[in-house]
């Protein structure tokens, strides 16, 4: 398989990443290598708005099974890899679709990539509205957590953080990053996001900001 480009953003630890594309309108560049870096490969690219982004799970890779435990179930229930979007995969492949921003200097400038930073890209896919939507589709167990959501506090702490870093770092969190079968109201978590370090807890659905580096 070809690596035709890779990852550039905020995601430095694969902890606080969304849980799924488009849930947190971060930025991210896809920077093309070698031949790729090229004009002729992006022509009309700017015509969709949208785009499917095919990449690799480099920090899971060799790594899979046949079931998973879906954090969202608790980490307890098992369900086939097949019937989930675990990045331990027999191919370690991902799939996200972006929201196409701008081009710059021959990258593409893309919003809700659920990738972390330096992920290898195997291809890029125009997102067709007319057949890849599906208003009709379920979506299983997935479905029951579509409005999850967590009240974010202490927010007071990141004043002094970038303005467009600071939402995303407080997008993040309101998606809840812990894995579910952890929920003791007593432990701090920390998040990396661009160079910020993030303490938290949670009780219920309230995340408390303690401290930011």
């Amino acid at each position: 398989m070809i690596k035709i480009a890779h990852i550039e953003n905020g995601f430095t630890d694969k902890f606080g990443i969304p849980r799924q594309s488009g849930r947190v309108e971060n930025l991210s560049r896809i920077v093309f290598d070698g031949e790729f870096r090229n004009a002729d490969a992006i022509r009309k690219i700017e015509g969709f708005s949208h785009l499917w982004i095919i990449f690799g799970f480099s920090k899971a890779e060799g790594k899979y099974s046949l079931t998973v435990r879906p954090p969202r179930l608790g980490g307890n229930e098992r369900v086939g890899v097949f019937a989930s979007r675990s990045p331990f995969r027999p191919n370690n492949l991902g799939l996200s679709c972006v929201k196409l921003v701008g081009i710059e200097d021959g990258c593409l400038i893309v919003s809700g990539a659920d990738i972390l930073d330096g992920t290898p890209v195997y291809d890029i896919k125009p997102y067709l509205p007319f057949t890849d939507s599906q208003p009709s589709a379920t979506a299983g167990y997935a479905g029951e957590f579509v409005d999850y959501k967590l009240t974010v506090l202490g927010t007071e702490l990141l004043n002094g953080v970038r303005e467009d870093i600071k939402n995303d770092i407080i997008n993040c969190l309101s998606e809840d990053p812990r894995p579910s079968y952890q929920c003791d109201s007593e432990r701090v978590y920390a998040m990396d996001y661009s160079g910020v370090n993030v303490k938290f807890k949670v009780d219920g659905k309230t995340l408390i900001i303690i401290q930011v580096q």
